[in-house]
C-alpha cells in the first residue's frame, strides 16, 4: 500500500502531452533566477540622463534612467544579453505551455473533480503571464514598449466611471509621467509572487489527488522530471543564445510622439491586437458619459469573457450532466455504490473523439483565437498581397463569426467518423491485408477480432503499437 502511495504522488511522465506542466515549471524557475538577475543592473526611473554608453548612433541622447540601464545591461554587461534575452523567451515560451496544458485539460476532461481546483489554477496561471509579460515589456522603456503604453491608456480610459482615476494612478498628471514605469515594475514584481505561490499549490493538489491517465498510457517514469529540466534549461539557453529578441537598441527610446511601425505584441497578446483592429469604430452615449466600445469590448470585455468561460466551464458541465449522472441510459436511477465507484474511475482521461462536442468547442475556439491573431498582421497581410487594407480587415470581422462555427461543426464530424469507424472494427475485424480464396473462387481479405484498448494495456501493449497492429499484417 506504501509503494502504491509513493507511486501515485511522484511525477509520472507516462504520455507526451504530461510534459507541458513540468516545461511552464521550469520556464518559470528560469523566469525567477533570471529576473533576480536582471534586478541588480536595471533602474525603474524615467529621470532623463544623457546616453554615453557604447552603441555610438544612440550616443548624446536624452533617454530614460530605464533606457540607460536596458542599454548598459545588453551591449556592457559580461553575459547581461544572454540573461535578458533567456528572460525573454522564457516567458514566451512559460505562456505557451501554460496555453497547451490548458488545452490538453479541456480535451482529456482533466478539469472534472477532483481536479477542478488545478484547472482553475492554470487559468490564473494564464491571465497573470500575460499581465506579467505587459509589464515587463514596458520596462526597457524603448520604441516599442512606448506603443504599449499608448494602447495601455487608451484602454484605460475606455473604462466607465473609474477610467480616469486608474489613469493618474499610473501615469500621474500627464502622459506618459514619470510614475508609470516605477508603477509597472512594482506589479511586474509582485505578480510572479502570486504565481509561484499558485504553482505551489497545484503541486501539492496533484500530489493529494494523483496524476490522471490515459487507457493506454505507457509506464510512469519517474525519473522524467529532472530530465525535462535539463531539457528546458538547455531550449532556453540556446533561445538565449542564437536567437534575437527585442534590440531596444535598434528601437531606439520612447517618445511619446513617435510609434514604431509595423510593430506587433508578443504572439500572446496578438488576439487582443487583432481585436483591436477589426473592431468597428463604435460608441455608446449615455447622458453625460460615451462609451468607447471600439476599446473597451476588445480589450476588457472580450477577454473578460473568455477567462470566466474557461473558469466557468467545469461547473457548468458538471451541472449539466448531473441528472444524466443519477441515471442510466434506460432511464434508471443509479445506485449510491455505482456512482462512487465512476466517480473513482475518473482518473481515466477522456480521449478527444471520445467527447465530440467538448472537442469540437476547443476546436471553435482555437478557431477564434487564430483569426483574431492574424487579424493583429493586417496591415502587412495588404501589403505583402497587394490587397486594399479595409478589404482585409472585412474579411476579418466575417471570419470571426463564421470560422468558428465552421472549426466546430467539422471537427464534431471528425469525431463522429472516428467513433464509427472504430465501431466498425469492434463488429467487422481489423484489416490484416492478407488475401484468401475460397474454395468456390473467391478472394476475400482476412480479418482480426479487434484488440479492446483496456485489454492490451493489461497485456503490455502500449497505445502506438495498438495503432500500427491496426494497420499491418
Amino acid at each position: 500500500m506504501r509503494t502504491l502511495s509513493v507511486k501515485r504522488r511522484s511525477f509520472q511522465f507516462s504520455h507526451w502531452s504530461f510534459m507541458f506542466a513540468e516545461i511552464a515549471v521550469w520556464s518559470f524557475v528560469v523566469l525567477l533566477v533570471t529576473g533576480a538577475l536582471l534586478m541588480l543592473v536595471y533602474v525603474p526611473s524615467m529621470a532623463q540622463v544623457t546616453y554615453d554608453g557604447s552603441y555610438g548612433p544612440l550616443r548624446g541622447l536624452f533617454v530614460s534612467a530605464a533606457f540607460d540601464s536596458t542599454m548598459h545591461l545588453s551591449l556592457e554587461v559580461r553575459g547581461g544579453l544572454l540573461i535578458r534575452q533567456m528572460h525573454h523567451w522564457a516567458a514566451l515560451v512559460f505562456v505557451a505551455a501554460v496555453v497547451l496544458q490548458l488545452l490538453r485539460m479541456f480535451l482529456t476532461g482533466a478539469f472534472r473533480r477532483p481536479r477542478t481546483g488545478q484547472w482553475l489554477i492554470w487559468v490564473s496561471l494564464l491571465a497573470l503571464a500575460m499581465a506579467a509579460g505587459e509589464t515587463g515589456n514596458a520596462l526597457p522603456d524603448d520604441m516599442l514598449s512606448g506603443g504599449s503604453l499608448w494602447l495601455m491608456m487608451s484602454v484605460v480610459q475606455s473604462i466607465p466611471v473609474v477610467g480616469s482615476w486608474v489613469m493618474s494612478l499610473l501615469f500621474g498628471s500627464g502622459f506618459p509621467g514619470d510614475t508609470i514605469i516605477p508603477v509597472l515594475y512594482g506589479a511586474h514584481l509582485v505578480i510572479p509572487l502570486v504565481m509561484g505561490a499558485l504553482l505551489v499549490g497545484r503541486e501539492l493538489l496533484v500530489r493529494r489527488n494523483g496524476h490522471s491517465r490515459f487507457v493506454a498510457s505507457l509506464p510512469g517514469r519517474r525519473n522524467a522530471r529532472p530530465l525535462m529540466a535539463v531539457a528546458t534549461f538547455g531550449m532556453l539557453i540556446i533561445l538565449g543564445f542564437g536567437f534575437q529578441i527585442a534590440p531596444i537598441w535598434l528601437y531606439g527610446p520612447a517618445k511619446p510622439t513617435h510609434i514604431s511601425a509595423g510593430s506587433v505584441p508578443d504572439w500572446y497578446m496578438g488576439f487582443l491586437d487583432g481585436a483591436l483592429r477589426i473592431m468597428p469604430g463604435w460608441e455608446l452615449t449615455l447622458g453625460d458619459y460615451t462609451l468607447s466600445l471600439a476599446v473597451l469590448v476588445p480589450t476588457l470585455v472580450v477577454p473578460g469573457a473568455f477567462f470566466t468561460a474557461l473558469a466557468a466551464y467545469p461547473i457548468a458541465e458538471r451541472l449539466l450532466a448531473a441528472r444524466r449522472e443519477r441515471r442510466d441510459p434506460l432511464g434508471r436511477p443509479k445506485s449510491a455504490g455505482r456512482m462512487a465507484g465512476e466517480k473513482r474511475g475518473r482518473d481515466v482521461l477522456d480521449r478527444p473523439r471520445d467527447t465530440p462536442v467538448k472537442t469540437a468547442i476547443a476546436a471553435a475556439g482555437i478557431a477564434f483565437y487564430g483569426l483574431l491573431w492574424a487579424a493583429a498582421a493586417n496591415d502587412q497581410l495588404a501589403h505583402q498581397f497587394q490587397l486594399n487594407v479595409n478589404t482585409v480587415t472585412v474579411f476579418f470581422r466575417w471570419a470571426v463569426v463564421i470560422g468558428p462555427v465552421v472549426a466546430f461543426v467539422v471537427t464534431r464530424w471528425i469525431c463522429l467518423a472516428l467513433q464509427q469507424s472504430e465501431r466498425h472494427e469492434a463488429e467487422h475485424g481489423v484489416e490484416t491485408g492478407i488475401i484468401t480464396r475460397s474454395p468456390d473462387g473467391g478472394f476475400h481479405e482476412r480479418l482480426e477480432p479487434a484488440v479492446p484498448v483496456g485489454a492490451a494495456v493489461a497485456g503490455g501493449v502500449s497505445g502506438p503499437e495498438i495503432e500500427a497492429g491496426s494497420t499491418r499484417g
